[in-house]
Formats: structure tokens, sequence, C-alpha cells
């Protein structure tokens, strides 16, 4: 891990908005992601003597809504929203090579390990049997909150690779699903304990004071695209797929950590240490342990309720199939995973398979 120094980050900083950095996007190496991930960690060996405690950076209301009022320039939330479904990039280095602060899920730890696909399936792309491919995830919680007792929304943004070499030479395309338990947030003490979805449940109530928040995410996605509590699953679907072929993408898909894992990290308060936790001993560079998570996907699910009643908005998913693992078995909190690491959400498409019905195309939403 490199020891370079890390920038103070400011209140608001980078370029919310669409660069041309994000254009010319044509692939990346996992590697070079990785490295980048990798390089500038806010503790050089996680949990040793000295080093010093994770940082946090405040969300509040204000830095969400500033510029969204008529006239505000410039209407950050909305400019973030258009970028994080136009822009491919797997980093966004910025002029000033500092990144860009996220408005919301500011504090993430990321880990890398391998997809794979056992069972059989009837799905497409990196869903079949045998598939097999490089990950790089980021683990956040909403808002400011990272504590455990704390009120905290779980979730998962992952990054696929359509190969299993971690040398491969030639850039590749990723695909990126966003994957959460609650987007209003739960009491779970750990993330071994809760189950990410793409299509979570959404408790606003439970964000009290920052309900703000939720409503200019809600708001910004509606106004860019549709659907802003579910992002669906597609890119995997299409991931590697022949041309030609149909797509076949689940309409759900779901981590929760494998079970008969030994449960590390009891002692640790942040979500970062308790992933941390598992994959490292205090103090020890070297991974010594693995953090598994059994992923299925399912067809058939409903939603109900409203998103500000106390019982909020409540998906229920039935016939989930398993269908295999993802394993992370390296892991990281730095200043470039919270900064420069970026994960692209997918457009609504009125039919997930049909690309011709997204929502939005060429940077535009269209009806």
């Amino acid at each position: 891990m490199s020891t370079k120094p890390i920038p103070a980050p400011a209140e608001i900083f980078g370029e919310q908005g669409i660069t041309p950095e994000d254009r010319s996007y044509r692939g990346s190496r996992f590697s070079e992601v990785k490295a980048a991930v990798f390089d500038n960690p806010y503790q050089a060996v996680w949990g040793a003597p000295g080093e010093p405690p994770l940082p946090r950076y405040r969300v509040t209301n204000r830095s969400v809504w500033a510029g969204a009022l008529p006239g505000g320039r410039p209407p950050r939330f909305k400019l973030a929203s258009m970028r994080a479904l136009d822009s491919g990039a797997d980093l966004r280095w910025g002029d000033d090579r500092r990144g860009f602060r996220r408005l919301v899920r500011p504090h993430g730890v990321c880990v890398t390990g391998r997809w794979e696909v056992t069972e059989d399936s009837p799905y497409s792309g990196y869903f079949q049997q045998g598939s097999r491919g490089l990950v790089i995830a980021r683990i956040s919680v909403g808002t400011s909150m990272t504590l455990r007792g704390a009120r905290r929304s779980f979730g998962m943004a992952l990054k696929l690779y359509p190969t299993d070499d971690e040398g491969h030479a030639e850039p590749l395309e990723t695909a990126n699903v966003l994957l959460a338990d609650d987007l209003g947030g739960n009491t779970a003490r750990r993330i071994t304990e809760v189950t990410m979805t793409n299509a979570p449940q959404l408790t606003g109530w439970a964000r009290g004071s920052q309900i703000p928040v939720l409503l200019m995410e809600g708001l910004a996605f509606m106004m860019v695209d549709r659907m802003p509590s579910m992002r669906q699953v597609y890119p995997i679907a299409e991931l590697g797929k022949p041309a030609g072929e149909p797509t076949r993408a689940p309409e759900f898909m779901r981590l929760k950590a494998a079970p008969g894992q030994p449960a590390h990290g009891e002692a640790e308060d942040d979500v970062r240490d308790q992933v941390l936790a598992h994959l490292f001993d205090k103090g020890d560079p070297t991974p010594r342990r693995a953090l598994t998570f059994e992923l299925a996907a399912s067809d058939r699910g409903r939603r109900r309720g409203n998103a500000l009643l106390p019982r909020g908005e409540r998906q229920t998913i039935t016939d989930w199939r398993t269908l295999g693992t993802v394993r992370f078995d390296d892991g990281v909190a730095s200043y470039n995973g919270d900064f420069v690491v970026h994960f692209r959400h997918p457009t609504w498409r009125k039919d997930r398979d049909d690309p011709a019905t997204a929502t939005r195309r060429g940077g535009k939403k269209v009806r």
C-alpha cells in the first residue's frame, strides 16, 4: 500500500457532472483500478498501532440540496445523478487528481475478489453457469452514519470484469450493479446480518433529520431517469453475451453473507473496520481470510407502501434461485476508494431485456 499524503478533502469539491474524462472512457484494466483504489489508504496497515482513525465526512441537507432551488447553480445532486447514469468511467480523477466528493454514501471500504456462477441459470451473460469474473466493490452506509447503534443503510456498489485474469492486458468495459438493504436505514449490527438487493426496502422516516436528503435522492433520479428505489441488473446479463443473443436478465438480484462464516469484527463499531476484520488481523498487511456472499436471483416480487409512512415501502421477493458466490479476499479503506473509484448506475428500461426501451439515451431522458 502507498503511504503518500492524503489530500485534505474540502466540504464539496470535484466536478459532479460529466467531464471529458467521462466521455473518453473505453474500458479499464482490473489491475490498474485495483492499484488506484489501494493507493492513499487512510491507514498504511489497518489496525496497526499509531495509525490515525478513519475519517468522517458529513452529509448535510444543505450540501445535498445546494443549487436545487430555482436560479441555483450548479444543481449538484442533479448533475451527480446524470453523471452516475451516463458515465461508464471506472475511475474519475479530475483535473486536480483529487477525484470528486460523494454527496451521499461518502464513507466506504473497497473489497476485491471473484464472481462465480456454479448453478444452472436461465439468464444470459455473466449470470450463466460457469461464469467467472473479477470484482471490485465498495461497501458503504448511507449519509454520515458508520457506527453500530445508529440507523445505517448498508449498501454495495459492485463492478464486474468479464475475465478471471488479474493481469489482463486489454481494457475491458465493466458491468456495475447497486444493492442495498434499506435505503432509510436499520439497526443491524454488521453487514453479514443484512440482505442486499437491487430493490431494497425504503423506510424513509428512519432518516430522521436527514429525510430531505432521501427526498432529494428520489427527486433527482425521477427528474433524470425513473424508479429511484430500484436499479436493474441487466448490465451483468449483457456482459460477455455473444452478439445477437437475446438478453435474459433477472428482475431481482440478492447478495447475503454465506452461512458458516466466523463472526469477525465483533468488537468493531465502524462498518469499515468490521469488513476489514473479516479479511485481516489487525496490524498484519496480508489478508488471512475471505468474506463470501451467496448470489441469488428471482423474477417474482411485489412492492407496496409509501416511503414516508412508518412501515415505508416494502419489497416482497419470492422464489429466489441460488446461482453462485461472490468472494472477497482483499480490501482497503482509502481516499481513492471514497473519492476516485466510480460505479455507473444502470438507467431504467421499460423492458429490462431491451436497450431500445431505456428511459435515458444519449445523455438525455426520453419518454
